[in-house]
């Protein structure tokens, strides 16, 4: 048996083959799952056209998190391809160019409230659109950047992804009793189309290679998208509210 056999997962955040969001789709189905994609208005034919990369071309639902609309129409959208959620994937996340590159003192609260919104609330708000379709046993995983440190350029998103690690927690704690898993993976730095919008990201780059005890490739995607779909599965079944790294060991090391 495969890890994922008869699972049905929704992937978001899929926007090139680079994106992790895009391995962990191609792993799942991989590993037997029935995969549907979602995907904003603006960018549902790019979507569509990279869902044909896949082994088996999956479905694409239109879904902006930030909507109430498209968040009541979800289930029903999902229920078009397959009638429940085994798994789902949060991989969303934005912050305002003002938010970023050292301008931490100086970022208005509307440029941070954005970052907040859609990098944090948006795991509440896509896991509860979620709610109805979800099985006993389910799983939610969600991408983030360790954010227990205060990391150079990345200002603004590291307070929003503190923010989405507690929420994380809280959802756990919450949906423990419908036996939904909630459980997050810490990558480390993937040069995906996020990572080209963080300024000074070449600076994380020296410091997983200088850090990294077992190495780390930031051209490779694959690491953290095995490491979420080994969370989406049924080998972490006591396992919630918890954060795996997969970062090649740098958040064990000392500065």
């Amino acid at each position: 048996m495969s890890l994922l056999d008869n699972k049905r997962v929704l992937v978001t955040g899929v926007l090139t083959e680079a994106s992790i969001a895009f391995h962990v789709a191609q792993l799942a189905q991989e590993q037997g799952a029935t995969v549907v994609l979602s995907s904003q208005a603006r960018t549902l034919r790019l979507v569509e056209r990279i869902s044909k990369r896949l082994p088996a071309t999956a479905p694409v639902i239109e879904l902006d998190v930030t909507s109430d609309e498209d968040l009541a129409a979800l289930p029903e959208r999902v229920r078009a391809h397959v009638d429940g959620l085994d798994g789902v994937l949060h991989s969303i996340g934005f912050a305002p160019a003002s938010a970023l590159g050292g301008n931490f003192l100086n970022t208005e609260w509307s440029d941070v409230a954005v970052a907040m919104q859609i990098s944090a609330f948006t795991l509440k708000s896509l896991t509860v659109a979620c709610r109805p379709l979800l099985t006993p046993g389910a799983s939610v995983v969600g991408l983030t950047f360790d954010a227990t440190v205060a990391w150079p350029t990345y200002d603004w998103m590291g307070v929003a992804k503190a923010a989405f690690e507690s929420t994380a927690r809280y959802l756990a704690r919450d949906l423990g009793a419908e036996g939904v898993r909630v459980n997050l993976v810490a990558a480390g730095p993937v040069r995906t189309m996020a990572a080209k919008s963080i300024p000074g990201f070449e600076q994380f780059e020296a410091m997983w290679t200088a850090r990294a005890p077992i190495g780390w490739d930031v051209n490779d995607p694959v690491p953290a998208a095995k490491g979420a779909v080994a969370l989406l599965s049924d080998w972490f079944p006591a396992t919630t509210g918890e954060i795996v790294h997969v970062d090649g060991g740098v958040h064990a090391i000392g500065g």
